[in-house]
């Protein structure tokens, strides 16, 4: 049968899902968490002044980025071939960028009050979103796609105007069996479930 090829195809799209969720998410996380504390000392009377810095507010696109690699997630379900390619690269370059963000956090942030663990994790969260992205650029094409229905160029789908081609009809009533004929028919103004 050909459900026994498809499953571990279904499995690694799964896999790159999952890993680019928990990549991106761990990376937004991270980027709104305090990295940086700064305190300046005043005079006497004054008490020390305190600034805190999220990642975020170091590196403003970063949280925009991790946000871009959650977007990817979603994409992966909804493209198919040579489109699913073209995702995982952008996954890659999204991947390279949020880690590049961790990186530039533990190098640039010498001299202050520091949470290294934060840019730490906001490193390895691009690393993962860039793993998926690897994976889905290399092995995307043979991944499947979502479900028929859900595509709008094929006729017989709902909004197509088309009608589906064995949607079972006789004198306006529809018989059972079809959902879709059953709401175009509800669309007309008929009753389908009267006999």
């Amino acid at each position: 049968m050909s459900t026994r090829p498809a499953r571990p195809a279904r499995r690694q799209l799964t896999y790159a899902v999952l890993l680019c969720l928990a990549g991106a998410g761990l990376a937004l996380y991270a980027a709104t968490r305090t990295w940086s504390v700064v305190v300046t000392v005043r005079a006497t009377p004054l008490p020390s002044k305190i600034v805190t810095q999220t990642g975020g507010d170091l590196l403003p696109w970063l949280p925009a980025l991790a946000l871009v690699g959650l977007a990817a997630s979603g994409a992966l379900l909804a493209t198919r071939g040579a489109g699913r390619r073209l995702v995982g690269g952008l996954m890659v370059l999204v991947g390279l960028g949020v880690a590049a963000g961790g990186v530039n956090g533990l190098v640039g942030l010498e001299g202050h009050q520091t949470k290294l663990v934060w840019a730490v994790l906001c490193g390895l969260g691009g690393l993962l979103v860039v793993a998926a992205g690897l994976i889905t650029a290399v092995r995307g094409h043979t991944w499947p796609a979502m479900g028929a229905r859900y595509d709008r160029s094929r006729p017989g789908t709902p909004g197509t105007g088309h009608a589906p081609a064995d949607t079972t009809e006789k004198g306006g009533r529809v018989e059972a069996g079809r959902t879709v004929a059953a709401w175009d028919a509800l669309d007309r103004g008929e009753d389908p479930t009267i006999n």
